[in-house]
């Protein structure tokens, strides 16, 4: 099982957007995937390593990573 973490941060309308583009790619695949939202703003090593470039999705098997934008051909890949 794919493990995907997806950086972000509440209000804010690009992440939202990626996360609904996920859920769609992962309710499609064929392979078992799952994926958590993890918040930058509660960390500050988060946030200075992806403040300005969220929403990225990372694969956190092969350590992967998408900066936005993003769209389902490029979620499949990474997957």
């Amino acid at each position: 099982m794919t493990r995907l973490i997806l950086y972000g941060t509440s209000g804010c309308h690009l992440c939202e957007e990626a996360e609904a583009i996920l859920d769609y790619c992962l309710q499609a695949a064929s392979s078992p995937s799952r994926f958590q939202t993890v918040d930058i703003a509660t960390n500050s090593e988060l946030m200075e390593r992806y403040g300005l470039l969220i929403p990225v999705l990372r694969n956190d098997d092969s350590g992967n990573e998408l900066n936005w934008p993003f769209g389902p051909e490029e979620i499949r890949k990474i997957m």
